[in-house]
């Protein structure tokens, strides 16, 4: 695998920069109030983040006015474990470099995929990227050997709450894993050991021999 930075043509099949954004204000409140854990954690909204008028302005530019939430994934990570997608783009900006393992949703095949089609991308910090919602994403990875991420996350609100009870009637409600995520799950995840669906074929992949 070689891994690619997000200026590189290829991710335009996967997202876009965004630009125009004043991102100073969010990444240094993102620095300041949210921990770096040595293990991945995910929270989906901060009320710091939230209270920026970074916020009000991400809603009404980025989204069309759609109401959103800011919250956030720090820690320290080298593998893919799981794939995910939501009905809606993603925002990601990091208060230092990362690097995001992708894949697209139509190289799904009867609701699998094979981890051979999943490539890496690099994301300087302080740029901000949105992944499509036809891109297969999940938790960041470290940009060097023994370092951590903080990085902002950016969805519609209510993505990744609690999963709204249903019957499942096909193939896509059996992985719909939380409110607006649908997860794809590796044998070898800690996800998969609480039960998600595993849908990922292939070795997990560990880029820390790459950085």
């Amino acid at each position: 695998m070689k891994i690619l930075p997000v200026t590189d043509p290829s991710f335009q099949n996967y997202g876009q920069i965004l630009t125009g954004y004043e991102l100073g204000p969010l990444l240094d409140a993102l620095e300041a109030v949210t921990p770096l854990p040595e293990g991945t954690v995910y929270q989906p909204e901060q009320a710091e983040l939230m209270a920026l008028p970074a916020a009000a302005e991400l809603s009404r530019r980025a989204y069309g006015g759609m109401p959103i939430q800011i919250g956030w994934c720090n820690g320290h990570n080298t593998k893919l474990n799981c794939l995910e997608y939501h009905r809606d783009s993603e925002l990601n900006a990091g208060t230092r470099d990362f690097i995001l393992l992708v894949a697209k949703r139509e190289e799904m095949e009867e609701g699998r995929l094979h981890t051979d089609r999943v490539r890496a991308y690099l994301c300087p910090a302080g740029t901000m990227v949105e992944l499509y919602a036809t891109t297969l994403h999940y938790a960041p990875c470290s940009a060097g050997r023994g370092e951590g991420f903080k990085v902002a996350i950016v969805l519609p609100k209510g993505t990744n709450g609690p999963r709204p009870d249903i019957r499942p009637e096909n193939g896509e409600d059996e992985i719909l894993w939380a409110c607006n995520k649908w997860l794809l799950a590796h044998a070898g995840s800690g996800e998969a050991a609480q039960g998600a669906p595993v849908q990922l074929d292939g070795e997990n992949i560990d880029i820390a021999a790459l950085i």
